[in-house]
């Protein structure tokens, strides 16, 4: 178990989405310890917006990841990277410039959840649980699907998908070490 995974891991993620919300205003709005997931991959200033963010992060007592680019990530000075579960296999990469950082993975099935745990995430965030907007016509896992993947992470699945209060509830018991959003927390540009 790496440093940071030997600490209390959040239980609460933020992921950014340039189309949907400020990311300034919802990690404002974010209780201390919570994490966050800087994506914002196609950004022309995307070094000079992760350097900031994760000042602000810094600030509020936040914990920073950036996600898809470990030399990015070290580069800004992030608490450690988020790999997409595609990308899964970058996790070493991030590992060797980050020893203490924090590493999550996105997994969307059994074999993303395997992979992530062989990678060495400290945290997989399994999606999409419920309907969301992120994943236009998929299929929600449901809370029992949902379950089945939350033992595979062996006490590190982190649910994502249309995460509110009443998917919090429908969540209980399944094995869910956190949750993860992008709409809960996200709040209009301006």
């Amino acid at each position: 178990m790496t440093a940071m995974a030997s600490r209390r891991r959040p239980t609460l993620y933020l992921m950014t989405d340039p189309a949907r919300g400020d990311p300034a205003a919802a990690m404002r709005a974010l209780p201390r310890g919570a994490a966050v997931i800087f994506r914002h991959y196609e950004a022309a200033d995307r070094e000079a917006l992760g350097r900031a963010l994760r000042h602000l992060a810094r600030a509020r007592g936040l914990v920073f990841l950036v996600a898809g680019d470990p030399r990015l990530a070290a580069l800004v000075g992030a608490d450690g990277f988020h790999a997409p579960e595609r990308l899964v296999h970058r996790i070493a990469a991030a590992r060797r410039l980050m020893p203490h950082g924090l590493m999550s993975a996105a997994a969307h099935g059994a074999p993303g959840v395997l992979a992530a745990r062989r990678a060495g995430a400290d945290a997989v965030l399994i999606s999409p649980v419920f309907a969301t907007a992120s994943h236009p016509g998929a299929r929600g896992l449901g809370p029992v699907r949902f379950a089945a993947l939350a033992r595979l992470a062996d006490g590190k699945a982190v649910a994502l998908g249309g995460m509110d209060g009443r998917a919090l509830r429908r969540l209980r018991g399944s094995g869910a070490a956190g949750y993860a959003a992008i709409a809960a927390f996200a709040r209009p540009p301006g």
